[in-house]
């Protein structure tokens, strides 16, 4: 790689200076961060028992800022902090599978299913469809029909995995990008509904209240969103029943894995949610697609977690639409999108300026296609929480700091001021970042 020569220039002076060392370090600690923010401030380690300052440290060691990971959940922005925070999904969902972080051992053996929520059909688009290793034919349909705006309803294309067409309608003005905006802006709602809805459905199997049935058995899960070419999400989730008091509970004898299975087929199936805004574009009541897949999941079988953490860093940016916000209308004019997604956005943006679709603040998410939800969530008792993932990250590293300075034994905290100074690299900074970033260590920088 040829990096600019004035970036080069600066870190040879760069290096020259006797803080270079303490620089240095602080770049490799962010691990290739492309983002971090800075903070000027300075902190103390002082001893909880006696209030003794023990060590203490600010920003002027550090060049004059200290830099932090930006702590961004998303590839697109940062790999490297979006490697974290995959890591740290992928053990939330693990735990909830074959116990650790807090969890027992023994929820491995409770019913669990792997199910996938997909949103209903607003339109043929083109697609690729595999049977047995072979690619077939896009929209197979007699050769002459065409929709009432005279495009054909059929495509006989096998398409590549590449292809841009992908995602695309075959018919943009059959298309409802209005029902597929108000699904999108809907769906963290719809996905409430469907808990609700597996609840009332195991009640009903089961012959209890729900009443009755919460105090039998609980139900947990862990779900990601993911961008599908055509624009909209799906939800992908790990559905669990425990006993009344969580994980550590085994449910009664008659809850089964089959029993489960059959009851979020039921639940997918009824569920349904009214659309916003009946009376300007007409009514639409939201569901999820006919395409829900439910597998049951094995008391050792953990792959699930990694295929669901690998959603938890993707955005919307996967389906071909923006990384940032978009502040004004004449933004739309400029946006580097393929047609479909530039058409969801614009939606977006015309149902965002109406009354009836104020709740909805279309808009404020038209860069997500009108997906305003959390791409990953989980029910309270699932596993253990990111947070507690983290705050144990945190004091990892400070037991390692404690032990550096020989005060392994001693119960210390961290009290510290700092403020906030900016975001990004210098760019004989970014080279030691780069470097990081490519495989190294920061070493031959």
């Amino acid at each position: 790689m040829t990096y600019p020569s004035a970036a080069v220039a600066a870190l040879v002076e760069r290096a020259n200076r006797a803080d270079f060392d303490a620089w240095r370090r602080s770049l490799v600690r962010l691990g290739g961060c492309t983002n971090p923010v800075h903070l000027v401030g300075s902190a103390s380690l002082v001893d909880t028992a006696t209030g003794e300052r023990l060590h203490s440290y600010g920003s002027d060691a550090f060049g004059g800022r200290l830099l932090v990971a930006c702590g961004n959940r998303r590839a697109a922005v940062c790999p490297s902090c979006a490697q974290v925070y995959r890591a740290d999904t992928y053990q939330l969902i693990r735990a909830g599978l074959v116990g650790g972080k807090s969890v027992t051992a023994e929820v491995g053996g409770h019913p669990r299913v792997f199910a996938t929520l997909t949103a209903p059909g607003f339109g043929p688009v083109h697609t690729r469809r595999e049977r047995d290793g072979r690619v077939r034919p896009c929209r197979p349909r007699k050769a002459g029909e065409r929709c009432p705006h005279g495009a054909p309803v059929g495509c006989h294309v096998r398409h590549v995995e590449s292809d841009p067409r992908l995602g695309e309608p075959l018919c943009p003005r059959c298309y409802d990008y209005a029902g597929a905006v108000l699904w999108q802006a809907q769906a963290g709602e719809l996905w409430h509904r469907f808990t609700l809805e597996l609840r009332r459905v195991l009640a009903d199997r089961a012959g209890l209240s729900r009443t009755e049935l919460s105090d039998a058995v609980r139900l947990s899960y862990a779900k990601v969103a993911e961008y599908q070419r055509r624009g909209l999400v799906h939800f992908h989730a790990v559905i669990r029943l425990d006993g009344p008091d969580g994980p550590g509970q085994a449910p009664p004898g008659w809850v089964k894995t089959a029993l489960l299975a059959d009851a979020v087929r039921e639940a997918v199936s009824r569920v349904r949610l009214s659309a916003f805004g009946a009376d300007v574009i007409g009514r639409r009541v939201l569901r999820f697609g006919t395409q829900t897949d439910i597998r049951p999941l094995g008391s050792s079988d953990t792959a699930v977690a990694a295929y669901i953490a690998k959603y938890a860093t993707k955005g919307a940016e996967s389906a071909g639409a923006v990384d940032g916000r978009i502040w004004h209308a004449r933004d739309l004019a400029v946006l580097r999108v393929r047609r479909h997604t530039l058409r969801m956005i614009g939606t977006c943006w015309w149902l965002g300026g109406l009354p009836p679709f104020e709740p909805l603040r279309l808009r404020r998410w038209a860069h997500m296609l009108g997906y305003r939800g959390h791409f990953s969530t989980k029910s309270r008792r699932y596993s253990t929480t990111l947070t507690a993932l983290r705050e144990a990250r945190t004091e990892h590293r400070a037991a390692q700091q404690r032990a550096a300075l020989g005060l392994a034994d001693r119960s210390t905290a961290v009290l510290g001021e700092w403020r906030y100074a900016g975001r990004g690299y210098s760019p004989e900074a970014a080279l030691v970042a780069a470097s990081l970033r490519e495989g190294g260590d920061g070493h031959g920088a």
